[in-house]
C-alpha cells in the first residue's frame, strides 16, 4: 500500500516512537473498556443497544472522515475491492457493538468484555478452516483452555444457579464472532486502500444498518435526553479517537505487546462494573475471567514469536 505523508510520530527517536506507540494502544484499550461501561450505564437507563450503538459508531465515523480529509493520500476509495472487504468490516463492526451492549444488557459489563475478548479463538478457527493458519497442539489446547474459562465464567454448568442468562453469554460470543469478521474484513481491504477510507466505509455501513434496526422514537429522543453528553462520550471514546489511536499505535508496535496492553480493555470493563455498577463475580467467575484473558493473550504472543499473527496490521498513511 502506497505510503503518505511521514507521522509525527517518525520525527521521533525510535525508543520514544515505540513508547508512544505503546501507550496509544495502551490508551485504545482503556477507552474500549471505558466504552463497555458507559454503555452499561445507558442500557442500564432502558435505551436500545442497538440504539446505543449506532450512536457510537455514527460518532466514530465524524473522526475517520476527519482523519480521512486530513490524509487522503493512498485512500483506495477506486478499489471495487476495497469497499468490499471493508463493507464486511462494517457488519462486523455493527454486530460487535450491537451484540457487546445486548450482552451487558442481559448480563454484565465484565462478563460481556471478557467474551468479546474471545475474538482471536473465532480468529482462529476461521483461519484454520480456510487454511490461512497451521493448526498445532498449543493453539487447540488454548482454544480448549477459553472454552473451559468460558464455561466458568458464564456459569452453564449449572443452569439453575448461574447468574449469566443464556441471552447474555450467546450476545458476548457472538460480539467476538463479530469482532472476528472485522478482523479479516480489515485484513482483506488493508492492500487496497488507506486504514483510515476502510474504517470510513465500515462505520459508515454501520450506520446505515444500525439506523435502519434501531427504535425511531429513541434515535430521536437521544438529541433532547439528559444523558446526550454520555452518548458522545461513548462515541468519541468508544470508536472515535480509540480506533485512530489503536491503529497509529500498532505502526511501531509488536504484536505481542500489543496484545498483552490489550489486555487493557477487560479488566478495566470490569472494574468498570464493579465500582460503578455495583457488578459482582463469583469466584469461578474470576477463576474464568483470568483463564481467558491469560490464554488469549499467551496464544497472540506465541503466534507472533512464530510469525503468524493473525491479522497483519496495515500502516497508517
Amino acid at each position: 500500500m502506497a505510503q503518505g505523508a511521514p507521522t509525527p510520530l517518525r520525527s521521533l527517536s525510535s525508543e520514544k516512537v515505540v513508547g508512544l506507540s505503546t501507550l496509544f494502544v495502551a490508551l485504545a484499550a482503556f477507552s474500549w473498556g471505558l466504552s463497555g461501561g458507559i454503555g452499561g450505564i445507558l442500557t442500564g437507563q432502558g435505551w436500545d443497544p442497538v440504539v446505543v450503538s449506532f450512536y457510537r459508531g455514527a460518532i466514530g465515523l465524524l473522526f475517520v472522515l476527519a482523519w480521512l480529509a486530513i490524509r487522503p493520500h493512498g485512500s483506495g476509495l477506486a478499489s471495487g475491492r476495497m469497499w468490499f472487504w471493508s463493507a464486511i468490516a462494517g457488519l462486523g463492526v455493527a454486530g460487535n457493538f450491537t451484540f457487546y451492549f445486548l450482552s451487558i444488557a442481559e448480563g454484565s459489563v465484565a462478563v460481556a468484555a471478557t467474551l468479546m475478548y474471545c475474538a482471536p479463538v473465532f480468529v482462529y478457527l476461521v483461519s484454520f478452516a480456510l487454511g490461512l493458519e497451521k493448526p498445532t497442539l498449543f493453539k487447540w489446547v488454548a482454544i480448549a483452555m477459553v472454552m473451559l474459562g468460558v464455561v466458568l465464567l458464564t456459569g452453564i454448568y449449572d443452569i439453575g444457579a448461574g447468574d449469566v442468562t443464556p441471552i447474555a453469554a450467546g450476545a458476548g460470543l457472538a460480539s467476538g464472532l463479530s469482532y472476528a469478521v472485522f478482523i479479516f474484513g480489515f485484513k482483506f481491504a488493508a492492500p487496497h486502500g488507506s486504514p483510515q477510507a476502510i474504517l470510513v466505509i465500515a462505520f459508515a455501513v454501520l450506520v446505515v444498518i444500525l439506523f435502519g434496526l434501531g427504535d425511531p422514537d429513541q434515535t430521536v429522543a437521544v438529541l433532547s435526553t439528559p444523558s446526550w453528553p454520555l452518548f458522545v462520550i461513548l462515541g468519541v471514546l468508544g470508536a472515535g479517537l480509540s480506533f485512530i489511536f489503536y491503529i497509529i499505535g500498532l505502526n511501531h508496535t509488536a504484536p505481542a505487546v500489543a496484545s498483552i496492553v490489550a489486555m487493557v480493555e477487560p479488566v478495566t470493563a470490569s472494574l468498570f462494573g464493579v465500582v460503578f455498577l455495583s457488578e459482582t463475580l463469583g469466584a469461578l467467575q474470576v477463576f474464568g475471567m483470568g483463564l481467558i484473558l491469560l490464554t488469549v493473550t499467551a496464544l497472540s504472543v506465541y503466534s507472533s514469536s512464530q510469525k503468524q499473527s493473525v491479522p497483519p496490521q496495515p500502516r497508517a498513511d
